[in-house]
C-alpha cells in the first residue's frame, strides 16, 4: 500500500508545525521519519494515521483521498514507544483484542483467531509466553507483543513512534534487526519516527530528515551520509568535525597554515570545514598529504581500526575525532599524528562552497 503527502501542513494555534510537506512512499517500502525534537516528524506520523488531522494538503492510499477518513477505517497499525498494552490480559489476548473488536461481519471465529494468534506468537518468537501478564515481560518483549497486536488486524501500513526508545542499547539492537527481517518477510509498508540516527541507517530503506517542520532531505542512508543536502543534514548525520577557516583573497586559513583555493571565492572572511572522521588521512610524519600535527588524547580500538581523539597543535582549538586503519603501529596516548585531507566541505553559513582538500597537493 502506497502513501502520497501531498503539500500536507499543520497549524497547532497560529504555530505551523508542518511546512508544506509532499512525499511519495511506495508500497512495501520502510521509510525512517529522523529528526530532533521539534521537527515535526511525529505530528507527520499522527496525520498518517487519522489521529491529528491536518490544516491543508490532502493524503492519499495508493491513489485514494484519505484525507477525511477516520483512523479506525484507514486498515493502519500503530506501535507507540511505551507499548500500550493492557495489564489486565495475557499475550495471547492482548495480541488477540484487535481481532476480537471488529464488527461483527468481519471478526474471524474463535478458531481463526486463535490460528492467527498462535502463528503470530510463532512470528514474534513468544510462543512460550502467551499466558503471562506484560508485568512479567522484560521491555524487548512487551515491544514484540505490541507489534504482534498492531500486524494481528493485517494493516494496510505500519506505524511506529519511537518504538524502541524506552530500551537500553543492546536490546534496541536485537529489535532493529529482527524488526528488519520481518519486514524483508512480509513486506508490509511502513513508517517510523526516530530521533535515532543509527536506527535509521540500520532499519530504513530510505530516510526523511525533517527540520522545523519541514524536509531537508530525502534519500537512502549512503545518500544520506555521503551527499547531504544541507548543513543540518551534514551536522546532525553521524559524527563530523567542525574546523574553522578563513578566506582571505584566494587563499584558505587554518590556523597558521595555508592552502591556494581551486576556485574563485566570491565570499571572504570565516568559513567552517566539514569532515566526517573517516574522511580525515592520518600520517606519523609531516607530508604533503597530512600537514596538519596532533597529539593523542583517547585511543579506542574497533577491531580493523582505531578510533582517535586528538588534539590539533597550533591550528585548532577544539580537539576532533580521525581514524587510524588497522596495519599500523597500535597509537598511545600522547603520541604525535598529522592529518590532513583531500575533501573538506566548505560553508560559509548555510551556504555550500566548493570542497576543498587539506593538503599541499591533491
Amino acid at each position: 500500500m502506497s502513501i502520497e503527502i501531498n503539500g500536507i501542513n499543520k497549524f497547532f494555534g497560529r504555530t505551523k508545525v508542518l511546512n508544506d510537506i509532499s512525499l511519495d512512499i511506495a508500497s512495501g517500502e520502510m521509510v525512517a521519519l529522523l529528526g530532533p525534537s521539534g521537527s515535526g516528524k511525529t505530528t507527520l506520523l499522527r496525520i498518517i494515521a487519522g489521529l491529528e488531522s491536518q490544516s491543508g494538503g490532502k493524503l492519499g492510499f495508493h491513489g485514494t483521498d484519505v484525507s477525511h477518513v477516520h483512523a479506525r477505517d484507514r486498515r493502519v497499525g500503530f506501535v507507540f514507544q511505551h507499548y500500550a498494552l493492557f495489564r489486565h490480559m495475557t499475550v495471547f489476548d492482548n495480541i488477540a483484542f484487535g481481532l476480537s473488536v471488529l464488527p461483527r461481519r468481519e471478526r474471524p471465529n474463535a478458531a481463526a483467531i486463535k490460528q492467527k494468534v498462535t502463528q503470530l506468537l510463532e512470528m514474534v518468537q513468544l510462543s512460550h509466553l502467551a499466558s503471562r501478564y506484560p508485568s512479567q515481560l522484560s521491555g524487548g518483549q512487551k515491544q514484540r507483543v505490541a507489534l504482534a497486536r498492531a500486524l494481528a488486524v493485517e494493516p494496510q501500513i505500519l506505524l511506529l513512534d519511537e518504538p524502541f526508545g524506552a530500551l537500553d542499547a543492546q536490546v534496541r539492537k536485537e529489535l532493529r534487526r529482527w524488526l528488519r527481517q520481518l519486514h524483508e518477510e512480509l513486506k508490509f509498508t511502513s513508517v517510523f519516527v526516530t530521533h535515532d540516527q543509527e536506527e535509521a541507517m540500520e532499519v530504513a530503506d530510505r530516510i526523511v530528515v525533517m527540520s522545523q517542520g519541514n524536509i531537508e532531505q530525502v534519500g537512502s542512508p549512503e545518500e544520506i551520509v555521503r551527499e547531504p543536502a544541507s548543513r543540518f543534514v551534514l551536522e546532525f548525520m553521524g559524527e563530523v568535525n567542525r574546523l574553522s577557516g578563513e578566506i582571505r583573497g584566494s587563499q584558505l586559513f587554518v590556523g597558521a597554515h595555508q592552502w591556494p583555493l581551486s576556485f574563485q571565492p566570491m565570499h571572504q572572511g570565516s568559513v567552517d570545514l566539514f569532515l566526517r572522521p573517516w574522511e580525515m588521512e592520518v600520517g606519523t610524519e609531516s607530508s604533503d598529504r597530512c600537514p596538519l600535527p596532533v597529539q593523542v588524547l583517547e585511543v579506542s580500538p574497533r577491531g580493523h581500526f582505531w578510533q582517535m581523539t586528538v588534539q590539533p597543535i597550533g591550528w585548532h582549538q577544539e580537539p576532533i575525532s580521525v581514524v587510524l586503519p588497522d596495519g599500523n603501529e597500535p597509537p598511545v596516548r600522547g603520541g604525535r599524528y598529522y592529518v590532513g585531507s583531500l575533501n573538506a566541505r566548505l560553508y560559509a553559513g548555510d551556504q555550500l562552497l566548493q570542497p576543498v582538500a587539506l593538503a599541499k597537493s591533491a
